[in-house]
């Protein structure tokens, strides 16, 4: 996994922005999350499409961004559990404004075709 990029070595705020919260998976994993606390396989039925792979690759770099806490619990079978972090709860406003614009969008792509 590489390495979280230090502050001076983005471009730009929206590049440091897309870097670590960006992607296919990672806002929905983020906006699952606002909502409380989620194990592995929750957030994997709430996501839907992804692969146990991905899933996990996606939650360690949010992890190595301090995004998301890992709690693991110490029983048997191992119990996970994934949270936000105070800054990862920063990002509500961001995927707050994404929803709203897709909500939008959609209505907007309704109207188009209900007007051809």
């Amino acid at each position: 996994m590489k390495r979280p990029k230090e502050a001076n070595e983005y471009r730009c705020t929206v590049e440091a922005t897309v870097a670590i919260a960006g992607g296919k998976w990672k806002p929905l994993i983020i906006y699952h999350l606002l909502s409380g606390t989620k194990r592995f396989g929750e957030l994997r039925k709430l996501i839907g499409g992804v692969t146990q792979r991905s899933l996990t690759l996606q939650l360690r770099e949010l992890e190595s961004h301090d995004i998301i806490y890992r709690e693991v619990f110490a029983e048997v079978p191992p119990r996970v559990e994934y949270s936000l972090t105070e800054i990862g709860l920063t990002l509500y406003p961001v995927l707050d404004a994404m929803k709203i614009w897709g909500d939008n969008y959609l209505s907007w792509q309704k109207d188009k075709k209900t007007q051809s």
